[in-house]
């Protein structure tokens, strides 16, 4: 405790880290308070049944988890970050698919300028057709009678400029954050809309598990521990990574002997990150459409699609994101690319020849440690449904594994190794007795492609 006490005192004397983490927790308030402002025209004494029903929602309570419960709530800040995340995503993949936007891209600074600028540009579209869906939505029964009449013809325009303003506004703080603050921005805004939830959550379960008495107490306990063990697995599937030998050859410069050092080529075990279960939980929610239909087995369809706990709906989203996830890791992933970066810097891997073979050989490595992740990363993304069939109510099952847990276990990884690196380069301890935050960069030179 004599420690912790200590590392804080050693966070507080950097003044540029204190100034970060001001900055970025006034950011942060400012989100917060935006996501408790409903939208003009809305009534907001009549929302609480309809707000109950959108957080259990398919996609709908994914979307409402990332803004923090601005979705169900009706708030100016409804959409969040969301149609910012999904042009970010689209820019990606068309860096990846399209040479041209390639070749801006590898420009350098200016190319991720322009980039930025496509992207920010493409937000304010997806978020102009977001918040004309978000308007039909509040069109619906529950919603609807919280209109107030006399704004209603006034109602559309007012909400999709009040709506693209806020996801704008939203951006704005993520870029401010990631600026000025600590982290990334975009990340720390998800997981604060998703924290703000754990909270009710947890007293939801620990009120209905003492309800039930008999042992209830404990039951609670023996869920909390459970939880525990989840989150220690998901830092070990985030940290994990397969380590390839890389030797360099030596050059002699003057009377300066540079290369000749035996580095390594770190290889994460989940390269797709979280999207797999984002792309996933987007596909699975097209089925719910089939409810419109009428028919009775259009009926029994979106049932089955629309509960998280239910059997064939785990075993086809568990095969869907094994599937994602190599699918994506071969988008971002390119071994070509590597090997001719390692040739291009005199590197090589011991006992394999350069150009095509060591291509191969990256790209055996990656299939084989990908598979395991991808089994983890679905198991990780059913668990929800597993806690919710053994009696976890459903806000709490949330933090038991699946999108909420990977971005929080993430963000929160990847803002302690910043400040750890923060305290390292000014000569203090980290911020553990032993050993260091993996993944962050140490003194001891990496290769990185």
């Amino acid at each position: 405790m004599k420690k912790f006490i200590q590392t804080l005192k050693n966070i507080w004397t950097i003044d540029e880290l204190r100034s970060k983490i001001i900055v970025t927790l006034a950011l942060v308030f400012v989100y917060r308070l935006g996501t408790h402002i409903v939208l003009p025209g809305m009534n907001p004494n009549l929302l609480d049944q309809a707000q109950a029903n959108a957080a259990q929602n398919g996609l709908l309570g994914l979307f409402d988890t990332f803004a923090g419960g601005a979705f169900s709530q009706a708030s100016i800040l409804a959409l969040g970050i969301m149609p910012y995340i999904s042009a970010s995503i689209f820019m990606q993949l068309m860096t990846i698919l399209v040479p041209q936007l390639q070749k801006i891209q590898k420009e350098g600074d200016s190319g991720r300028k322009k980039i930025n600028q496509w992207t920010r540009y493409l937000t304010v579209i997806v978020t102009a057709f977001q918040a004309s869906a978000y308007v039909a939505y509040l069109n619906s029964p529950g919603y609807a009678e919280a209109i107030i009449p006399a704004y209603q013809p006034y109602f559309l325009v007012s909400t999709i400029i009040t709506l693209t303003a806020g996801t704008l506004f939203v951006m704005w703080l993520g870029e401010k954050i990631q600026d000025k603050g600590l982290g990334n921005g975009t990340s720390i805004i998800i997981m604060v809309g998703i924290l703000a939830r754990f909270p009710q959550s947890i007293i939801q379960e620990f009120t209905a598990k003492q309800a039930r008495g008999g042992g209830g107490l404990l039951i609670f306990l023996i869920e909390i521990a459970i939880l525990i063990v989840i989150i220690m697995g998901i830092i070990i599937l985030v940290q994990g990574v397969r380590k390839i030998p890389v030797s360099y050859a030596k050059q002699i410069v003057g009377n300066r002997q540079f290369g000749g050092a035996r580095q390594f080529l770190p290889m994460k075990v989940n390269m797709a990150g979280v999207m797999p279960i984002i792309f996933a939980q987007a596909i699975m929610f097209l089925p719910t459409l089939f409810s419109f239909t009428g028919t009775e087995s259009g009926t029994t369809i979106a049932k089955i699609f629309g509960d998280h706990s239910n059997f064939w709906y785990m075993v086809v989203y568990a095969v869907m994101v094994i599937a994602f996830t190599f699918l994506y890791t071969a988008l971002i992933f390119n071994p070509k690319q590597m090997s001719e970066d390692l040739k291009r810097n005199n590197g090589f891997i011991p006992g394999v020849k350069p150009g095509q073979p060591t291509a191969d050989y990256i790209g055996s490595v990656m299939d084989k440690i990908t598979l395991p992740g991808a089994i983890f990363l679905a198991l990780v993304g059913i668990l929800p449904g597993f806690a919710q069939r053994l009696g976890v109510t459903s806000g709490f099952s949330t933090f038991f594994g699946g999108t909420s847990l990977l971005i929080m276990v993430g963000v929160i990884l990847d803002t302690l190794q910043q400040i750890e690196t923060q305290l390292l380069m000014r000569q203090y301890d980290g911020l553990m007795n032993s050993g260091r935050i993996q993944g962050r960069q140490q003194t001891v030179t990496q290769a990185s492609y």
